[in-house]
């Protein structure tokens, strides 16, 4: 844990909180950049009064919203081959891409509004919804409330987590080494179990899609 915010730290203190909204700008274009990570280390700093926490969601929201619109202009007026003749240098491969696209062409405005609570989905979510001709109005309705709900949910989760580290600090120095490694392995076993379920539902729903278009 201390490495991961000695790694940002020094970054975020020299730029402050506009650097974050920059950062998810760029990452929402498909550049591989570490923006939830800088997001959530910000949030941190925040809650020990390094940072403003105002201005940090709202940077990170911003910066979100207007790199999400800026690559559904791009996939927009480019076009899907280009973008996958040019996106091979930055890990944008045909395969990666038509798996997103199977997503959008599934779920809509839906995949748009939580695409960036899942990596990929999150960095390239604008794009694909300009290649696929989605209203724009449409898109940025769901794109606004959903880049919203992200923030907070890393943003302010990452702020209520530094205002209490001290705290988790002090359960996991009560429960010792073995009770952190069976909270982590309980967390581990419900996330996987989400995650499942979600699988299973997702493959149903394309079973099922595929049963009505030969009948």
């Amino acid at each position: 844990m201390d490495h991961f915010f000695a790694s940002f730290e020094p970054f975020l203190r020299a730029h402050g909180t506009p650097v974050v909204g920059l950062v998810l700008f760029f990452e929402s274009l498909g550049l591989p950049l570490p923006g939830e990570s800088l997001l959530v280390a910000g949030g941190v700093l925040a809650a020990r009064g390094d940072l403003s926490p105002t201005w940090l969601l709202v940077y990170a929201w911003v910066g979100s919203v207007l790199g999400d619109n800026a690559g559904y202009l791009i996939g927009r007026l480019v076009g899907r081959r280009v973008l996958l003749r040019y996106g091979a240098r930055v890990g944008l491969t045909e395969e990666r891409f038509s798996r997103i696209e199977e997503v959008f062409a599934q779920y809509g405005p839906i995949a748009v509004m939580f695409a960036r609570f899942v990596n990929i989905l999150r960095q390239l979510n604008g794009v694909v919804a300009g290649v696929a001709g989605m209203p724009w109005g449409r898109f940025l309705l769901f794109n606004v409330i959903g880049a919203g709900l992200w923030v907070l949910a890393w943003g302010g989760g990452a702020l209520l987590f530094g205002r209490h580290l001290s705290h988790v600090g002090a359960i996991l120095h009560m429960i010792g080494p073995w009770g952190a490694s069976a909270l982590a392995l309980v967390i581990i076993a419900l996330a996987a179990g989400i995650l499942w379920l979600i699988k299973r539902r997702s493959i149903g729903g394309m079973l099922a899609s595929k049963r009505s278009a030969q009948q």
